[in-house]
């Protein structure tokens, strides 16, 4: 008896882990998250941004964003594949290797524009 209600109890476990979303309990990274996670955008090794430490200095300073990008959709392209307007940028393609999704180069065009 003992051995049966111990097998139901693993089964019921196991049935509602199995049944909980995998990304349970994980935040959705914000622009921001992204432009400073050192695996994801990492925007801070090459660039200087406000509210980052130890910024890089290969790229610009992401500052005053709105005036030199008032239109988004440049912006975004430039993060999604710098190489277009300048093939021998320092800026990696983003989008165009996968090192993020559409939504994450959304996200952080958003941020940086806040800049």
């Amino acid at each position: 008896m003992k051995k049966t209600i111990s097998s139901i109890s693993a089964i019921v476990t196991l049935a509602t882990l199995f049944m909980m979303p995998m990304e349970a309990g994980a935040k959705e990274m914000s622009g921001k998250d992204l432009a400073f996670d050192k695996k994801l955008g990492n925007c801070i090794a090459c660039h200087m941004i406000p509210g980052g430490s130890q910024p890089g200095n290969i790229g610009p300073p992401l500052i005053a964003m709105k005036a030199r990008f008032p239109d988004r959709a440049v912006l975004r392209a430039q993060i999604w594949d710098a190489t277009v307007k300048n093939p021998n940028t320092m800026m990696p393609p983003f989008g165009k290797h996968d090192a993020l999704s559409e939504d994450q180069v959304d996200k952080i065009t958003d941020f940086v524009l806040t800049l």
